[in-house]
């Protein structure tokens, strides 16, 4: 609320260890790393629904048309969580929890804004909750002119639109006897148009768009039995994506059905969690492809308290996959207070990612790929002053066997253009994370971060697009009682093959009344001309305005 952002991307690029690569406006296909690691290590769900998309060549989640409307949390886990969540999550998990019924009755939240592009978004929220229910939906639309997607420096003039329409939902239902039961579930319709990227970025003809329908839906029932607390949860996941280039239009459809279950209990001092689930993925596209594999898993994790100031959690995960057979994994991390304002914190992990249904069985797969396997680690402390400001510092190392890209120079799957194939030797990244918050006057604080890291040693050049260098300056300032305003600059460097960039973004929002706010979001307000992607472009300077309100 304080950016004022539409795009989720533009909120994410400032998170340390998180960077963006969007393929040119709002709607464009956006890849996105977590320490290095890219989008097909990185699981997202949204209300519990894994929303990774199975029918694309390596399983990932595009956040280029998705918007901070209704969004109420995101949670990023960084390290290997494949111990917990399974396959894929090698660099991490993104968590996105949308609008939740926090209070009693029912109430309104109406969000609308026009800026730069033709750039048009409304959403409209409505929560309800009583003594044993609560529900939560809003619906959110926006529409841009946009700019082009391949870069207007090039001389590119044509405008590469977007539009989206997308309802979320979730509640839940407790009756008398402690069983709870609930849903939650989404439909999103967009549009966006894009440039084409072979043999050379550029607008070409002007009808390439893609047309992407997405919905998925989760059912859960909490219960307990004794001293044991269970939850069962189903949940579905579908893409249909049709991509036109030229004319000429490519179907792809994806799905994911999922059933778990998760157990948790009291032993003694120590908290143990159980579980099982089975996921079936499924994939094809209107050139013939067709494909489909099963994953089951059985995990477990112990939370132990040693001693008052230290905390230690154990996990292990053991998963069958219906083409390559068994993988286990497993992590290690300790939280230890050695004083009450300074926190070490250490992790241990191994991961694996399953080739995708595409990898193995497409025209340009191979059935005989492994799973990549990984090894993560991190050391980190934090500590707070008594002024209130806090520094946290955080070290980590990531490795990858076995890695999975596409080989142009093979030809084992017969495509006469290449074939994806194991790649030769370890990738490994490194760095360093660290975020400040200064407290200047009781009104102003300055928040800094900056992410190091080190791509240096690789099996795949892919991995080097990662910038070494990138810091996020923030200073925020309660300038009235009623105004409150937002700075921000980024500067990142040492990027392979690219220069240099900074950019400056600011907001001003203002109360007119109880509930009613007003804003203005000035985005790359020093006129940056850069890109995120070789030939791809980026907003030149932008403004937006929006007015909110709940009643």
């Amino acid at each position: 609320q304080a950016s004022g952002e539409t795009n989720l991307i533009d909120f994410l690029a400032r998170v340390p260890g998180v960077s963006i690569r969007p393929n040119g406006p709002l709607g464009a296909s956006t890849g996105f790393t977590v320490r290095g690691a890219s989008q097909n290590y990185v699981p997202v769900l949204i209300d519990g629904i894994e929303v990774s998309d199975p029918s694309a060549p390596q399983n990932a989640f595009n956040f280029g048309g998705f918007t901070t409307a209704g969004i109420s949390r995101i949670e990023i886990l960084k390290g290997s969580q494949s111990a917990i969540y399974g396959s894929d999550a090698i660099g991490g998990v993104i968590n996105i929890t949308t609008r939740r019924a926090t209070q009693d009755g029912v109430h309104h939240f109406i969000e609308t804004s026009y800026g730069a592009n033709d750039t048009k978004t409304f959403s409209y929220g409505l929560t309800a909750k009583g003594r044993n229910y609560d529900f939560a939906t809003t619906y959110a639309h926006v529409t841009s002119d946009g700019f082009s997607a391949a870069d207007e420096d090039a001389g590119n003039t044509e405008n590469d639109g977007f539009r989206s329409n997308r309802l979320s939902f979730n509640g839940s239902y407790t009756m008398d006897n402690g069983v709870r039961l609930g849903a939650s579930g989404f439909y999103e319709d967009n549009y966006s148009e894009f440039d084409e990227s072979f043999p050379a970025v550029a607008d070409g003809t002007p009808d390439e768009f893609n047309n992407n329908k997405t919905w998925g839906a989760r059912a859960f029932m909490d219960f307990s039995t004794g001293t044991v607390d269970h939850t069962v949860a189903l949940s579905y996941f579908e893409i249909d994506r049709e991509s036109n280039s030229d004319g000429f239009a490519s179907l792809f459809e994806g799905s994911r059905e999922k059933i778990s279950y998760q157990g948790a209990a009291n032993l003694g001092s120590a908290r143990l969690v159980f579980g099982a689930d089975t996921t079936k993925e499924k994939s094809s596209d209107s050139f013939g492809f067709s494909a489909d594999t099963r994953t089951n898993g059985l995990f477990g994790e112990l939370r132990l308290a040693p001693a008052q100031t230290l905390d230690l959690t154990l996990s292990a995960r053991q998963d069958d996959h219906s083409d390559f057979g068994g993988f286990t994994t497993g992590r290690l991390a300790m939280a230890w207070r050695a004083q009450p304002d300074l926190i070490l914190r250490s992790s241990l992990a191994r991961g694996f990612r399953a080739p995708s249904n595409f990898e193995l069985s497409s025209s340009f797969g191979d059935p005989g790929l492994r799973p990549e396997r990984s090894y993560t680690a991190d050391l980190g402390v934090e500590k707070r002053f008594a002024t209130g400001a806090s520094l946290r510092v955080t070290g980590f190392y990531l490795e990858v066997d076995d890695l999975i890209d596409f080989d142009f120079t093979t030809n084992v799957c017969g495509s006469g253009f290449g074939c994806f194939a194991q790649v030769p030797g370890t990738s490994r990244r490194k760095g360093i994370e660290a975020e400040a918050e200064l407290p200047l006057t009781d009104r102003i604080t300055l928040a800094a971060a900056y992410t190091y890291t080190d791509s240096s040693t690789n099996a795949s050049s892919a991995w080097a697009l990662v910038p070494k260098h990138d810091f996020v300056a923030t200073l925020r300032a309660a300038i009235t009682d009623s105004m409150r305003g937002l700075i921000s600059a980024q500067h990142v460097a040492d990027r392979a093959g690219q220069g240099d960039y900074t950019v400056v973004n600011s907001a001003l929002t203002y109360d007119f009344a109880k509930n009613t706010q007003g804003y203005v979001r000035l985005e790359n307000l020093l006129d940056e001309d850069y890109q995120l992607v070789p030939g791809f472009g980026t907003s030149d300077r932008a403004i937006y305005v929006g007015l909110r309100q709940s009643f």
